[in-house]
């Protein structure tokens, strides 16, 4: 989505890069602003490097986890970071030659495998891979449509296959996929993508597009905010209404699923991101979507609580914006449990919740 190529931070800290590794400065960033369950919930914060903003995250485990961001700096370089040790420290461990690129996306398999998405128009899209923890990368993808802007990509379980998303090309999605485990990308044929003219993605959180046992699933915004489905690697795809309002800076923003048939749709407006109604929409079908609770803020990302049925948490912040809810039913119902808020949300199946936003920030979930 180009209204969010290029993301400009209202206050820029200024941070030294001149080291390989960072231990960074830890705080306690959540207020504690919950009651029951959810209200003995908060974020442990540190910043790692204060000139990116992170939207990419993945965490791969309790130990191990990668942010990817783009800089405030106007052409200033965009940053890979990589923590083995539970996020005591922070390895950059970034690809040469990255100025002026923006880091929306990073998909890893383990501490040393990871897939990373510059979003832009044109040759600014690309994608990298590395196989050594980020010692090397290989450039495995550069649009070279100047009418694609890539959005977000995501991975089948396993890793083999994935598929990345691009803004609508000649009135449809666009849809690019690996069978490599991101070695190699080829644009797919759209045939079985259905008209989206007035629609776009959104590059919030890197879960615009996400994937669940063989299904896939994407959001939109603008014209109208929709989810679609595909549930053969990426090359049909259905479409249903999200029930999440739309609008020029408004739609779903992210997507995450407990089976791959139940999930949970978020979004909001990024011109009144204060507005939190009808910014949930949840599915136990895949198909039809139904409104779900309010938010209190905006929801650039949503996980569920690892070991917890369908006990959610959701996350945002734009500009002085922010905060994190949690919902103990599905999404019926919110308690924003911190003023804290980030750009990116990752729930591991070890227990671990890991975020990342504004600031150079990444925080991990304390209980």
């Amino acid at each position: 989505m180009r209204r969010l190529g290029v993301f400009v931070l209202s206050t820029v800290l200024l941070a030294s890069a001149g080291s390989a590794a960072y231990a960074g400065s830890a705080a306690a960033a959540g207020s504690g602003h919950g009651h029951g369950q959810g209200g003995s919930l908060s974020w442990r914060e540190t910043v790692i490097d204060a000139d990116q903003s992170f939207r990419g995250l993945d965490a791969v485990d309790r130990i191990t986890a990668w942010v990817a961001g783009g800089s405030a700096t106007d052409g200033g370089p965009g940053r890979v970071y990589r923590t083995t040790d539970g996020g005591r420290t922070w390895e950059n461990v970034s690809p040469p030659g990255t100025e002026g690129l923006l880091f929306r996306d990073v998909e890893a398999r383990s501490a040393q495998k990871a897939v990373i998405l510059a979003i832009g128009p044109g040759d600014a899209s690309r994608i990298y891979r590395t196989s050594d923890g980020g010692a090397t990368w290989d450039t495995v993808f550069v649009n070279d449509d100047p009418a694609a802007f890539y959005d977000c990509m995501a991975f089948y379980p396993g890793g083999r296959h994935g598929l990345a998303l691009s803004d609508p090309v000649d009135g449809k999605f666009r849809i690019l996929a690996t069978h490599d485990s991101g070695r190699s990308w080829a644009v797919l044929p759209t045939d079985g993508m259905p008209e989206a003219a007035t629609e776009f993605g959104f590059a919030a959180s890197g879960d615009c597009l996400v994937t669940a046992g063989h299904t896939a699933y994407f959001g939109s915004g603008g014209g109208a905010a929709r989810v679609f489905r595909s549930d053969d690697f990426g090359r049909t795809w259905t479409s249903s209404d999200s029930t999440i309002p739309a609008g020029d800076s408004a739609g779903v923003f992210a997507l995450a699923f407990r089976t791959p048939h139940e999930g949970v749709a978020v979004g909001g407006d990024f011109a009144d991101p204060a507005d939190g109604a009808d910014a949930v929409a949840t599915t136990r079908n895949g198909n039809v979507w139904h409104q779900a609770g309010d938010l209190t803020h905006l929801a650039e990302d949503v996980a569920y609580l690892p070991g917890r049925g369908r006990r959610l948490i959701v996350t945002g912040e734009s500009g002085d914006v922010m905060g994190t809810s949690v919902s103990l039913d599905g999404g019926r119902d919110w308690t924003r449990v911190s003023d804290a808020g980030y750009h990116a949300l990752d729930c591991t199946r070890d227990g671990s919740c890991w975020a990342a936003g504004g600031n150079g920030r990444v925080a991990r979930l304390a209980r």
